[in-house]
């Protein structure tokens, strides 16, 4: 052998030998302990927890990477053909190193610098690498790294078939934009789950794999179309595709389906209560298990009891009804005494301030179950959840006081005083009408249905202040009453939520309810963890009497009073009753609506008082909240299935109950009540009020 050679079969030697030193460390352990059988068998992808509305429809994720496992069934073949034909030709064939892909890297691509050549990582390979990640080891990274996954590649092929390799590598290679496996790009560019693929489609995500931005298709779509017809002509290249069918693929447009509903889903701020409760679900459940669960890696699926076809209606009626009201108060502020108003504010919070905010909420009466859940304008930009702010209640605490009378034993046509009055020991403060009318009588029902100020402070003072207090409290409200005469008009505050909960009391025979948001929780295999039972509560609000009477009586408010543009505008036929509520100068504006099968309540207003509409047009309860119930019905009565709940009528009231509704609204004094305010005055101290209306003959007397 001459010296040539010896020094060619020296330097051969070297080349084998080096790698297979190296290689041999990395198997022994030195550059870090390769994971064993065990370990590979109980590998679990971090998986994202996904959240369904009742109807089983996806409205959101939590995770720490988005992604969704599959199963090997659920993959289309023409997905794994493309998988096979772009990036490992040979998978079928090998086990889990491809040798000539191998050689032809050392020789073409390292020896030779021929970058075009392509890589020889397999699929096995590329999964090793997915599933552990790389190490840093300086100069030598690249090759210890290389040694691993091919040693890891090898373990792999012994544990698991091909077709479990296959769908565990499509369920950790990354997509970009934090997505991780194929269900979430599916979802992500198609909307829609992976076996619903079509060729191109799936042509399109494996693409991606090459560099999953350079190829993404909604950033890059001239690459990603170039790209995909790569991967349908190498399909065509080994027998998936004939060249016809390759033909028409690569000849179509591409289209997506773009759908980011972990950043902006339809129930944004429902999501936060979901987690919310979901994590206490967990944490009771955790003794149950070894370790506490993680709820954005787990892979739960979360059932709520969220109505999407009514929380996407509602959704219609904020985007509806907001961006027109907006621009009216914009107009409002922007004239020359609008500009006065806020003339102290720098120009950077004048926007922030005559910014419009709003809420609703709709949830079963019967059990709690939040059916929508809208809880601002925007999420990203207004996070605060406006359905848990507490704001001033107006008339809509009015039912309060009513249902304390009818607890007190009062009926419905007990007539009510709206004569004038005057409290010398509150500055001469004094009731007035929305409309300013007074005198004559109102029924107790015919009081509540047009919302008149001074009957309700006149039947306020007949019951007391710790009549209406004690019922404040039943019906779930945490604000502490001051006793002021103000207290009737509304000065009490609560949230959304404590209003829909307390007249839920309405709908349901007087029962209390608290709010779910969760129907169940399943493991990522369907194993139940945890059902919601809905248990009824046995605290009682209101007599079952009282709480048919505010139903009939708020009946009529919708029929005929403040509340009923729902059916003579927005034409809408559900039966309902409801109130509606506006604060003093029209600084929040809100509406409740209920029947047996649902309550709805929405309020409206900036975050400081002090920015408001200036009249009654734009800024009333009935123009400014009632339009988002209204809207939102309107639209859900076209869903057939929706409406089998939420269309419920108000039960038949029993004869004894019927009769003692059944009076006129309105009626002119007699000669006796005449008579007794001869000796009335109109000026009386606040603790005085309640006792005005004595006998003739003390009056008398006195005098």
């Amino acid at each position: 052998m001459n010296k040539r050679s010896k020094i060619i079969l020296t330097v051969a030697g070297i080349i084998i030998l080096i790698p297979l030193v190296f290689i041999l460390s990395v198997h022994a352990g030195l550059y870090g302990r390769l994971p064993g059988k065990r370990e590979l068998l109980d590998y679990k992808n971090a998986t994202a927890s996904v959240v369904l509305s009742a109807e089983g429809e996806l409205i959101g994720k939590f995770f720490s990477e988005n992604r969704t496992d599959i199963e090997y069934d659920m993959i289309p073949a023409h997905l794994e053909e493309a998988l096979v034909a772009t990036e490992d030709v040979r998978f079928h064939e090998h086990s889990g190193i491809d040798t000539r892909s191998l050689f032809r890297v050392i020789f073409k691509t390292i020896l030779f610098r021929d970058r075009s050549s392509g890589g020889g990582s397999t699929i096995t390979q590329q999964l090793a690498k997915n599933m552990y990640g790389r190490k840093d080891y300086a100069l030598f990274s690249l090759f210890l790294n290389k040694s691993r996954e091919a040693l890891l590649a090898r373990r792999i092929e012994k544990v698991f078939s091909k077709e479990e390799i296959v769908t565990l590598y499509l369920n950790t290679v990354a997509f970009g934009e934090n997505l991780y496996g194929i269900e979430a790009a599916s979802q992500r560019y198609f909307s829609k789950s992976t076996p619903a693929l079509k060729r191109e489609e799936a042509a399109v995500l494996i693409g991606m794999l090459k560099a999953n931005t350079l190829y993404n298709p909604r950033l890059h779509p001239d690459n990603a179309l170039r790209r995909r017809n790569v991967v349908l002509r190498q399909m065509e290249r080994y027998g998936y595709l004939d060249g016809h069918m390759a033909d028409s693929l690569c000849a179509l447009p591409l289209e997506l389906d773009y759908s980011k509903i972990d950043l902006a889903g339809p129930a944004d701020y429902f999501m936060v209560r979901v987690r919310n409760e979901a994590g206490r679900i967990l944490r009771d459940l955790t003794p149950s298990r070894s370790r506490e669960w993680e709820i954005e890696k787990e892979g739960l699926i979360i059932t709520t009891t969220l109505s999407l076809p009514l929380q996407q209606a509602a959704n219609e009626a904020f985007a509806s009804h907001m961006p027109r009201m907006q621009k009216r108060l914009d107009e409002q502020y922007s004239t020359s005494s609008g500009r006065r108003a806020l003339k102290d504010v720098p120009d950077s919070l004048r926007k922030m301030m005559t910014t419009l905010h709003a809420g609703l909420l709709a949830l079963d009466p019967s059990t709690g179950a939040v059916r929508a859940w809208v809880g601002g304008i925007d999420h990203r930009s207004q996070p605060y959840d406006q359905i848990l702010a507490r704001r001033q209640l107006a008339s809509v605490f009015k039912p309060v006081i009513f249902a304390a009378a009818l607890e007190d034993g009062m009926e419905p046509c007990l007539y009510l005083e709206n004569d004038s009055v005057i409290l010398s020991d509150f500055r001469d403060w004094s009731p007035e009408n929305y409309n300013h009318s007074f005198g004559g009588k109102y029924s107790l029902a015919g009081a509540l249905a047009q919302s008149m100020n001074i009957p309700t402070f006149s039947l306020f003072m007949r019951i007391g202040f710790d009549k209406v207090e004690e019922q404040w409290k039943k019906m779930g409200f945490t604000f502490p009453l001051v006793n002021t005469p103000s207290l009737a008009m509304g000065t009490a505050e609560a949230s959304i939520l404590e209003v829909a909960l307390g007249y839920a009391s309405f709908a349901n025979g007087g029962m209390t309810v608290r709010p779910h948001f969760i129907k169940s929780i399943t493991d990522s295999k369907g194993n139940i963890l945890w059902q919601n039972a809905f248990p009824r509560s046995d605290e009682r609000v209101l007599s079952e009497n009282s709480s048919l009477l505010m139903g009939a009586m708020l009946q009529k408010a919708i029929r005929e009073g403040t509340g009923a543009a729902v059916h003579s505008v927005y034409d809408v036929r559900l039966p309902l009753a409801g109130k509606t509520g506006t604060s003093q100068n029209y600084a929040d504006a809100w509406f409740a609506a209920f029947n047996p099968g649902l309550v709805m309540v929405s309020r409206v207003g900036a975050s400081s008082p002090s920015v408001h509409f200036n009249s009654g047009r734009y800024g009333s309860g009935s123009a400014l909240a009632l339009p988002l119930v209204a809207m939102t019905l309107k639209t859900a009565e076209r869903n057939p299935e929706l409406m089998k709940e939420i269309d419920v009528p108000f039960p038949e009231l029993p004869p004894e109950l019927e009769a003692v509704l059944f009076c006129p609204d309105f009626r002119e004094k007699t000669f006796f009540d005449r008579l007794i305010d001869l000796f009335d005055d109109d000026e009386t101290l606040y603790e005085e009020a309640g006792k005005r209306r004595r006998s003739i003959l003390e009056r008398i007397f006195r005098r």
